[in-house]
């Protein structure tokens, strides 16, 4: 624990406000939000009824708790048993029936007495039913009221919350003061392993007025020489005149020779004076002190991504081809594929995460109607028309790029030729039904030129070319092709003796009304490379398994590369995955595969990699390859990249500097995380590389490691950088901690944070990493 507790830094003085939170309802006072008529109904309470199925309806008492940001709820009976979460973790608010568990009691509840809360991440919805639609509005508009304030809080305000959450957390007997047992406890929870003469030191030196218990400033004084930032206190003096302040001159030699930034750094240095620097008296000066220097680094704009490249900016107007495109195996799973709930919430959440290629696995089911699940499986059953509608109503929240419905198709023509009802009459205008301008096509379109529609991946009777001379018949026979995963996934399994089922070529009749819906994503059987050279249409997609790929990788990179400069490929795991686990989508990236399947539901390494790639470019869910990647007329061999004509190698020098507020993975109360950094880089099989810093003792909350860790990277366009906290333990398996994964080509240069993201991809704050990044040109 590094804290000089024996100066009391002037740097400090500023910065010590009687912080909002200590008079309770801190948000409901600021920002308008005092005198709202719903958040004054959330405070005092309501009883409402917490829906899980058709059967499972119990009533419970929720409330908004004083701090605005915690909504407790308790039983209607009596007793203890109570739980909370906070207005953070709330992603949306859906109105109405729009969730199966809503749906299914839709006969007992009229809908304007339903709402959803969607969580971030994984985490289940939660069901409510108003007792009447004067309440449901009130907690509708109240939670997205909180949800609004929460985002628009500047760094400021987030650093008070964050106080406030410690000072909330250790007043364990709710006296508005903190005693020194209290801090004691508040040091554990903190990750601080501290001794108790230091630990009082910093007490008494915060107990200004000798009362022996903190509040108000003295607890804000407290957490100021808690968090004291040694490291980048050291860096502000570096640069500093007078070591009080960085003049506009300073900020500028700062940003020049360590953030590397050349475009008009004097506008740039004054603009983060007047965004960032607290003190109205510095900002008079054209002046930075340290608390502005700090919030700085803290903020988006000192964070390790580049903010250019958060917004789409990129060519959008290339062939669908030469993206990668963000893209889910059994999109309608929520669990594993044996026995997991099938479910349009699957959809739903893919979506919202810039996902653009779905996958809908279609059977025949009762009452005439096509349904989706995981064929020969205990997995439950969902109706087609509902994930059409799902898709139809989801598909443009976050991305008005095309998204994909890659079609399993398994139904009777009858059933078909339902499928294709629901897809004309729930998407209308949003499905693409002929090509772009209405002429033979002879390259694949744009992401530009179809925003906003919906594409079809499946069977097709003849090709494109026959739809412009009417010479299709009403229904044809087609070949079963290797793309269908039950197949495939048979061949897989053919030398496991728990196959039972025999594998059979079996021939498919095909709807033409459906057929009619597939315009560019054609699904064929694949013979080979040279098959496809030769034959091959561009508007056709061939799928592999994962092993499939991988094989074709091996024995034949550059084709496989070459192959999807003119095609669509799309990857997907083996059928041995049957826990709905993740394979590494980087090798098939490395190909050029452009649709790379994984499971959403998931949570670990293939998917932290699929959001890091995914992260630029807006999130809009298709990121261009790299243009060695994208030539028809060169050949690019991801096991020999030197071997091009524009080779050249970078260096990433990365120093490991120190760590803040990392969160705590074991609940015992006692145990403190002993933290390592791991930074992994994923590219080309050559660029593959793992080190690691050394595990800093009995700190997670401000280890300090100035640890460097160098790494060649000999193909930078399709490297990813992946930074992983662990908990070191010399007799067990790590555990882990929190993550973060960026394209090589996103990241900054100079000092910045990382602030990492748990297992499931979601934020974490104030959890973060402070580096200092170099890229070179390797010599």
């Amino acid at each position: 624990m590094v804290v000089d507790a024996s100066r009391p830094s002037d740097m400090m003085a500023e910065a010590v406000v009687i912080p909002a939170w200590r008079d309770g309802a801190m948000e409901c006072l600021t920002d308008g939000i005092q005198g709202d008529d719903n958040l004054r109904s959330m405070l005092v309470g309501t009883v409402m009824r917490k829906i899980k199925s058709r059967t499972w309806k119990k009533q419970r008492y929720f409330k908004l708790q004083d701090d605005c940001m915690t909504i407790w709820y308790q039983s209607k009976k009596a007793g203890n048993v109570h739980s909370t979460f906070s207005v953070s973790d709330v992603e949306a608010i859906r109105e109405g029936h729009q969730s199966e568990v809503l749906l299914s009691i839709a006969d007992e509840f009229s809908p304007d007495r339903c709402f959803t809360l969607v969580f971030r991440g994984r985490r289940g919805n939660l069901d409510l039913v108003a007792e009447s639609a004067e309440e449901a509005q009130s907690w509708i508009r109240g939670m997205r009221k909180l949800i609004e304030n929460l985002e628009n809080m500047g760094e400021r305000e987030k650093l008070d919350q964050w106080i406030g959450d410690w000072f909330k957390k250790a007043d364990k007997n709710n006296d508005g003061r903190m005693n020194f047992k209290e801090v004691q406890d508040l040091l554990k929870m903190m990750n601080v392993d501290m001794n108790e003469h230091h630990a009082h030191r910093l007490f008494t030196m915060a107990d200004k007025s000798q009362s022996g218990a903190l509040e108000d400033d003295e607890f804000v004084l407290f957490y100021k020489m808690l968090t004291q930032r040694e490291d980048v206190l050291k860096i502000f003096q570096d640069y500093s005149t007078d070591g009080q302040k960085l003049t506009q001159s300073d900020l500028e030699d700062f940003l020049r020779e360590e953030q590397l930034e050349g475009n008009d750094i004097q506008q740039h240095a004054k603009r983060l004076i007047e965004s960032y620097e607290p003190s109205d008296t510095a900002k008079l000066l054209n002046a930075m002190t340290f608390d502005g220097f700090l919030m700085y680094l803290g903020s988006v704009e000192g964070s390790i991504f580049d903010p250019q490249r958060r917004a789409v900016f990129q060519d959008m107007s290339q062939p669908l081809c030469h993206y990668f495109i963000s893209s889910s195996h059994n999109t309608y799973l929520m669990e594993d594929q044996l026995r997991g709930q099938s479910s349009v919430e699957g959809y739903i959440r893919a979506l919202n995460r810039g996902c653009r290629c779905v996958e809908v696995d279609c059977w025949d089911g009762v009452n005439g109607e096509p349904i989706v699940y995981h064929g020969h499986t205990f997995t439950s059953k969902i109706l087609f028309k509902d994930v059409v509608s799902a898709v139809g109503n989801y598909a443009f929240k976050v991305s008005e790029y095309p998204v994909i419905l890659s079609i399993e198709n398994h139904c009777s023509i009858e059933q078909q030729r339902v499928m294709a009802q629901h897809l004309i009459h729930i998407l209308g205008d949003m499905l693409l039904k002929s090509t772009v301008d209405g002429k033979a096509p002879i390259r694949l379109p744009s992401p530009k030129d179809l925003k906003g529609k919906i594409l079809v991946k499946a069977k097709k009777i003849g090709g494109l070319e026959d739809s412009f001379t009417d010479m299709v018949e009403d229904s044809l026979t087609g070949e079963v092709s290797d793309e269908d995963e039950a197949v495939e996934i048979d061949e897989d399994n053919l030398h496991r003796e728990s196959v039972r089922r025999r594998v059979k070529r079996s021939k498919q009749r095909l709807s033409k009304e459906l057929s009619d819906c597939v315009v560019y994503c054609k699904s064929v059987h694949f013979s080979s490379f040279k098959h496809s050279r030769i034959h091959s249409k561009f508007y056709e997609v061939a799928s592999f398994t994962e092993s499939k790929a991988r094989k074709h990788l091996r024995e034949a990179g550059a084709e496989f590369v070459h192959h999807n400069t003119r095609h669509l490929t799309r990857v997907y795991p083996t059928g041995f995955r049957t826990d709905s686990s993740n394979f590494n989508p980087q090798e098939m990236w490395n190909a050029g595969c452009q649709i790379v399947a994984l499971n959403f539901q998931t949570a670990g390494e293939g998917m932290d990699m699929n959001d890091g790639l995914f992260s630029q470019n807006g999130g809009c869910g298709y990121v261009l390859k790299p243009k060695f990647m994208r030539q028809t007329e060169k050949r690019f061999d991801p096991e020999t990249p030197q071997i091009r004509d524009d080779y050249q190698p970078t260096v990433l020098t990365i120093q490991v500097i120190s760590g803040q507020q990392l969160p705590k993975v074991n609940i015992k109360e006692d145990s403190i995380v002993d933290p390592l950094v791991r930074v992994e880089i994923h590219g080309v099989p050559i660029d593959q590389a793992k080190q690691e810093t050394r595990y800093i003792e009995n700190n997670g909350f401000n280890p300090v490691w100035y640890d460097t860790l160098r790494f060649t990277i000999h193909t930078p366009e399709l490297a990813l950088v992946r930074f992983v906290v662990e908990d070191y333990d010399k007799t067990s398996k790590n555990d882990f901690v929190g993550q973060y994964t960026i394209p090589l080509n996103c990241m900054q240069q100079g000092y910045r944070h990382i602030h990492l993201l748990s297992k499931d991809g979601t934020s974490i704050p104030p959890s973060s990493l402070f580096v200092h990044i170099k890229i070179t040109e390797h010599i």
